[in-house]
């Protein structure tokens, strides 16, 4: 199995894992390798240490949670992003971010990533309708559709800084060739992002191409580029849309800023999925046909 490969299924353990301890030894096994080796090739291959790395994600896990449910308790988000203590998360976010989180000011940081993401999008030659879709505004007419997903398994690919260049439909045009020749290509195609770009700086983002296949199935895929994640059953809002990028972007803005807060819902600890109508890109690189999913569980 390359290396790339192994520790992807390392980082898919830190993901799920986040809340509870996590264990040099076992990541290293999880990833075929002594915790000596792993150590050294995670740092050369992700850029920065094994803690480094899990800190980091438990600090932009807790920002997202802040962003997203502003009234849960700063003590409450620490321990549900893997803090020991809630002096133990705000000591490392003032070691990150410069103060603590009381005085963070998120809704500044939230625009300053936007901004870097909107510049990305734009350099792409997507100059449509970019600006932040106002609290309350639905011009587009979006409607939710709560829905119970059961557990779905899925064949991935994953993409490093996806916003630049050609990452994201190189990892699909492979992906798509690799389902076609085992008759995995009429599944459900999904992308999905663990990170949320407003919080996670864009070349720290991760984007993952996939297509649903069974547990059968999954037990028989080969190692390779190609990994295999479980998700379990879950809620989602979904809504429809079919247009370009700009679309899907004012879709995320009507999601988290009109329907969720009044709607009696919070997200859920899984990533906003992209449900693509058809096989992905379909249609082209600057108009999508897809169901938005925003995984969400009972606020309170």
């Amino acid at each position: 199995m390359p290396y790339v490969d192994r520790v992807n299924h390392a980082i898919d353990a830190i993901v799920t894992g986040l809340d509870q301890p996590l264990r040099l030894e076992e990541l290293a096994r999880t990833a075929g390798f002594s915790p000596y080796h792993f150590h050294r090739i995670f740092a050369a291959l992700m850029g920065e240490t094994l803690g480094q790395f899990v800190k980091r994600l438990r600090l932009e896990r807790a920002l997202s949670t802040m962003a997203r449910a502003p009234r849960r308790p700063l003590t409450e988000v620490a321990l549900a992003c893997g803090f020991a203590s809630s002096s133990d998360f705000s000591r490392s976010f003032k070691q990150r971010y410069g103060v603590p989180p009381s005085r963070f000011d998120l809704a500044a940081w939230r625009e300053q990533n936007r901004e870097g993401v909107e510049e990305t999008v734009r350099d792409a030659g997507v100059c449509a309708r970019l600006d932040k879709l106002p609290v309350g505004s639905n011009p587009d007419g979006f409607e939710v559709q709560l829905r119970e997903l059961p557990a779905r398994t899925v064949a991935y690919i994953r993409v490093l800084d996806p916003y630049r260049g050609t990452g994201v439909v190189d990892a699909t045009e492979r992906l798509i060739a690799w389902a076609d020749q085992r008759g995995l290509a009429d599944g459900q195609w999904l992308g999905y992002m663990w990170d949320d770009p407003e919080v996670v700086a864009v070349e720290d983002c991760r984007y993952d191409i996939a297509v649903e296949v069974g547990d059968t199935e999954a037990q028989r895929l080969p190692d390779g580029e190609v990994g295999v994640f479980r998700f379990p059953a879950m809620r989602v809002a979904q809504i429809e849309v079919r247009g370009a990028i700009d679309l899907e972007l004012r879709a995320l803005d009507w999601y988290y800023g009109t329907w969720l807060p009044a709607s009696g819902y919070m997200p859920d600890d899984q990533p906003a999925f992209e449900a693509f109508i058809g096989r992905p890109f379909a249609h082209g690189y600057e108009y999508f046909e897809l169901y938005g999913q925003l995984p969400v569980r009972r606020e309170g």
